[in-house]
């Protein structure tokens, strides 16, 4: 076997080596990057390269002034506070080559896969603002893939080699490509950030415990605008139940 004449198919490590005569399919490894990060429950020692880093829902419909739920009423200002801890941590993270998943409500413009019990929970007069309708204040489409209302905000603007994957419901692998990207990249261990805690960023990561993943929520990069016992509930139940709990300062640390 010539190494020289074959040629990659599919994405490492999930990638095959072939031409006309052979297909190896051993897969090359990726080398290992074993770090200690400290926990609230244990100390854990962990692969930066089995390891991914998804961001959920920091768009502009629940972090900005003029998106969808500050015209609802709500108060997005803790919205906002895991912008810059994620500042801080996403490019040293993607200096460790660990993929940077941007996880984003952005719904098909004819709604074909929401039903109405999901678009009830948005609009339950029928005659407000709701999924696909247009912000008064700029006519962005709501939470509506490709609209502003729908883009990661400002200050996280995605890099070229981070991956976006547009989700439906408040879980970001149902009716994804999600796990079948985590899946191809080799990735197990998940680091969760974005909001809502209580939502949107727990039922993906609830998701992904069932699914078989290592799950750890960072704390300071994660945030709801719900009431402080929802917080608390998300904290319990993570630790309890789903995962572990750190921060972006003791990721930092280990990564250093």
């Amino acid at each position: 076997m010539n190494p020289d004449s074959l040629r990659t198919l599919g994405v490492p490590p999930n990638a095959w080596k072939v031409d006309e005569k052979i297909a190896d399919i051993t897969r090359s490894p990726i080398a290992p990057q074993p770090v200690t990060l400290d926990t609230e429950t244990k100390t854990l020692r962990l692969d930066l390269a089995k390891a991914a880093m998804l961001v959920i829902d920091m768009q502009n419909d629940f972090c900005h002034p003029d998106g969808w739920l500050s015209h609802i009423g709500v108060d997005v200002t803790p919205a906002r506070t895991p912008i810059n801890p994620l500042q801080n941590l996403l490019p040293k993270l993607r200096s460790h080559a660990m993929p940077i998943i941007w996880i984003n409500w952005g719904n098909r413009p004819d709604l074909l896969n929401i039903s109405a019990a999901s678009r009830h929970v948005y609009n339950p007069t029928g005659d407000g603002v709701g999924l696909g309708d247009p912000l008064p204040k700029n006519g962005a489409s709501v939470l509506m893939a490709g609209s502003w209302a729908a883009q990661v905000v400002d200050e996280l603007e995605p890099k070229p080699q981070d991956i976006c994957v547009d989700k439906y419901r408040m879980s970001g692998f149902w009716d994804t490509p999600l796990d079948s990207i985590l899946r191809n990249l080799g990735r197990t261990t998940l680091f969760f950030g974005g909001v809502n805690a209580d939502q949107c960023v727990m039922a993906t990561l609830q998701d992904a415990n069932f699914l078989g993943y290592d799950c750890i929520l960072v704390k300071d990069c994660t945030a709801t605008t719900s009431p402080e016992y929802c917080w608390q509930a998300t904290l319990y139940n993570v630790k309890q139940c789903f995962g572990f709990l750190s921060d972006s300062q003791a990721m930092l640390e280990a990564i250093k």
